[in-house]
């Protein structure tokens, strides 16, 4: 009977922390590595998912100046007329990229699902030091450069915020707690990520009839066309409006303007 007992309970500790460290929970964040092609390379699922988290977007505005070519006379009736306002008049000068900011959680007191079997970790680092790769260049990637993240949270209908696709600018590494011989058990990670748009997709959204395409590796003008117009007999409309001679021949990296149909 108490053989009995000490399984089932071991038998619930097991599930219960598969569950926690996310095996079978759907809904832990998750962040996609990326090339710079936007190709995925990896993904990395947090042990515990943050408790809060900010998102900071900043917008430019600046003092209305006058065009370069103005008089001295316009000038001067310019600055007159400032000294009976309150504050400036200001103009758009674009807007700056939003950054997420969470803090991870990590604890290895208790054994960690690897590979979807419990195992004992001496050490959280093992834990962390995968996220920590995200600050690190990656050798393997062209041009060499640390990953893109795509973080996910969250049905995208519900959680406006995620995916949330950045670079990370900064990473502070905390260590609370310790075994006997100095190895750490427990950390915090605050990871800065700065916001990482997608050209195409930013300029959609901005002004869709009118855009640009980036070429990847394995494009050409009929997949462009296919995708842009769903239809791949109109890449002639892009080859004239770029001036490429050879359809066949796109150079990687190189910005294609795509004309509206209209």
């Amino acid at each position: 009977m108490v053989l009995s007992g000490v399984a089932s309970a071991v038998g619930g500790l097991a599930a219960s922390l598969i569950d926690e460290a996310g095996a079978t929970s759907p809904d832990k964040l998750t962040i996609t590595l990326l090339n710079p092609a936007l190709e995925e390379i990896g993904e990395l699922k947090a042990q515990f998912n943050p408790t809060a988290y900010s998102i900071t977007k900043p917008v430019s505005w600046g003092p209305r100046n006058l065009p370069a070519n103005a008089g001295q006379e316009v000038q001067d009736a310019y600055a007159a007329f400032q000294k009976f306002l309150n504050a400036p008049m200001l103009e758009f000068g674009g807007g700056g990229s939003r950054t997420l900011t969470l803090d991870l959680f990590f604890d290895v007191t208790e054994p960690q699902v690897q590979n979807g079997q419990l195992q004992k970790i001496d050490d959280v680092r093992d834990l962390t030091n995968q996220f920590v790769k995200l600050s690190r260049i990656d050798r393997n990637l062209t041009p060499p450069q640390p990953p893109i993240c795509r973080l996910s949270w969250g049905e995208p209908l519900d959680n406006p915020n995620f995916p949330f696709t950045g670079v990370v600018t900064n990473l502070v590494q905390s260590f609370t707690l310790f075994s006997s011989d100095g190895k750490p058990l427990r950390a915090k990670l605050t990871i800065t990520f700065k916001e990482w748009l997608d050209l195409i997709q930013d300029l959609l959204q901005t002004d869709p009839e009118e855009t640009v395409w980036v070429v990847k590796r394995g494009d050409t003008l009929s997949r462009i066309a296919s995708e842009v117009y769903k239809d791949p007999t109109r890449w002639r409309i892009i080859a004239e409006a770029n001036r490429i001679d050879d359809p066949l021949h796109l150079d990687v990296g190189r910005t294609l303007t795509i004309p509206s149909l209209r």
